[in-house]
């Protein structure tokens, strides 16, 4: 999972970065992902939240998307981390989905846009969030009374249920706001 959600995730960030060059290059560019005035990232991309610490967001997850593919890579080839790596790699996690739902929140409320390659980006930081705190917490890599640690065995298992709950609170709250269902409909009518 780790892997397969690193590399969807810095491949929708890889083409957020390029279609952004454009735009730059070539003012009068239409972004490939600008589908309606709803479902668009042109808008996204120019605002002052498409390029928080001073420079394109996309180059954030083009550069730290490939942590999950090497963690997950190391992690098939039989490596085994120190508990300071897996709290250290869960700081990030948690930097990441933090930074992912101000991206949202920005985006629906403030924005009033869904970014197709942002949504990918979303999607794909919240089940790596989910696994990556349900898992260091069920291994012992946080500093949990053993049997808090237990109870975290068997809650792992639920990690997919958290991050579909993740998605439909993510698309409600879209739909309460936007109404992108109605979007969709017309769009596709």
């Amino acid at each position: 999972m780790t892997i397969v959600a690193g590399v969807i995730g810095w491949f929708a960030s890889f083409e957020l970065l390029t279609e952004y060059i454009k735009t730059l290059v070539n003012p009068a560019y239409s972004p490939n992902c600008n589908v309606s005035l709803l479902v668009t990232c042109g808008p996204n991309m120019v605002s002052n939240q498409g390029s928080i610490f001073g420079f394109t967001n996309t180059i954030l997850g083009v550069a730290m998307f490939v942590v999950p593919i090497v963690v997950g890579v190391s992690l098939l080839a039989g490596a085994r981390f120190a508990s300071w790596f897996w709290r250290l790699y869960l700081l990030g996690i948690v930097f990441a989905i933090t930074f992912v739902v101000w991206l949202m929140i920005t985006s629906i409320f403030a924005l009033g846009t869904l970014c197709p390659w942002c949504m990918v980006v979303w999607s794909m930081t919240i089940p790596l969030f989910w696994y990556t705190l349900l898992y260091t917490a069920k291994a012992g890599h946080l500093w949990l009374p053993e049997k808090l640690r237990k109870k975290f065995e068997g809650i792992y298992t639920w990690a997919w249920v958290f991050t579909v709950l993740t998605y439909f609170t993510v698309a409600l709250t879209a739909q309460i706001h936007l109404n992108w269902i109605a979007e969709f409909s017309r769009a596709f009518s």
